[in-house]
């Protein structure tokens, strides 16, 4: 008997897994948006704290992912499932609210913008782990015209700017809370020990060397980072739609949409250069400072992601979460020892090269140890 679906059902599948995919444009459009407002209504040193606040806040993003979805995943033993925490939805509706009624101060901004975004980042996780493809239109949609209005309002001067940005993220936040049919799993202890311990490790990178950034360079140059990094960030859509698919199940359809998507994003994003139009949204930092090259090094970084996620996927679902903690956090204490020595060349394209040798690095060790652990598990066997 054939385990093959029929067509029209792959079809259809192929088509949803497009549309949640293009639907993650909405989770890299906040920090992009963030900086496009405050760039035109902060000063230039509360910018540089805005732009260090936003790689803060996708480093809380990222931990509070791991601890919701990323440990139940990942913990082979149990059913797998993960739903939209409502402690998550309250915590992002007071933030919401403080930053709509302290919306002229940048202080307020940098302390809601971690939950705001951990917020988006559990929300969308759940729903493309479980195939939620409705309702993350919906909620990126609402999140995406929350931050096209607010970014139209910063630019006709409106000193309010920010309150349809967090309006729009309150929207989403409504839409992922809606019950659904199945319980979260409970994470094993020790898986959800190992993911936390590594993401918190390699996570905590980038918002380390953009506060040195900050501290060495300067407010412009910090920002600029963030900046080039948010940019380059539309190519970590596809990377972790496709990172979420594989930790549930190997997927080659998903892989080659990912990797479309990946060059496609990149040919966009040089067009955009090409027109002006980030020297337009970032205003400044962007328009005075040669970015062609960096932003070229910074998206082969990100595309080099391709190459780790396959390994890191299936070192996952095999079950080693100690193994990857160890290797990534070897791997990041020598990528972000590299990338402080960079900086003190004072040009941003030698970190980005920094970040994208690491990236490589990661892959290469990614994938020997898992040959290494599928051998052993062959041998097991025999």
């Amino acid at each position: 008997m054939s385990t093959e679906l029929p067509p029209e059902i792959n079809l259809r599948r192929a088509a949803m897994s497009v549309v949640t995919l293009v639907g993650g444009v909405s989770l890299a459009v906040i920090p992009a948006a963030t900086i496009a407002i405050a760039s035109h209504i902060f000063t230039l040193e509360e910018q540089g704290a805005v732009a260090v606040a936003s790689m803060i806040a996708t480093f809380v993003g990222q931990v509070t992912f791991a601890v919701v979805v990323e440990s139940r995943l990942s913990s082979a033993a149990t059913e797998r499932r993960v739903v939209f925490p409502l402690w998550l939805a309250g915590l992002s509706l007071l933030a919401a609210v403080a930053v709509a009624v302290g919306y002229h101060n940048a202080w307020v901004l940098c302390i809601a913008l971690p939950v705001l975004v951990a917020s988006l980042e559990v929300g969308r996780g759940v729903s493309v782990a479980e195939h939620l493809e409705v309702r993350e239109m919906w909620s990126a949609l609402a999140v995406g015209a929350g931050a096209l209005c607010g970014v139209l309002c910063a630019f006709a001067g409106l000193d309010w700017a920010l309150i349809p940005l967090v309006a729009g993220i309150l929207a989403a936040t409504v839409i992922r809370s809606r019950p659904v049919d199945h319980r979260a799993s409970r994470p094993e202890p020790r898986v959800m020990g190992w993911v936390v311990t590594d993401v918190a490790v390699t996570g905590g990178v980038y918002p380390t060397l953009n506060a040195t950034i900050l501290a060495l360079l300067g407010p412009v140059q910090a920002v600029l980072f963030t900046s080039i990094s948010t940019v380059s960030g539309l190519l970590a859509i596809p990377l972790n739609y496709l990172r979420l698919r594989l930790l549930k199940d190997h997927s080659r359809l998903d892989i080659v949409l990912a990797t479309a998507s990946v060059v496609a994003a990149i040919a966009v994003i040089f067009v955009c250069e090409w027109l002006g139009i980030f020297g337009f949204v970032f205003s400044h930092a962007w328009s005075t400072s040669a970015t062609a090259l960096p932003l070229l090094v910074a998206c082969l970084w990100r595309a080099a992601s391709l190459a780790t996620t396959i390994p890191f996927a299936s070192l996952r679902r095999m079950g080693e979460a100690k193994l990857l903690t160890l290797l990534r956090a070897l791997v990041a204490a020598i990528t972000f020892g590299a990338a402080l020595a960079a900086v003190a060349l004072d040009d941003l394209v030698w970190v980005f090269a920094v970040l994208l040798a690491g990236e490589l690095l990661q892959a290469i060790v990614y994938e020997v140890a898992r040959r290494r652990v599928t051998a052993r598990a062959e041998r097991a066997v025999r």
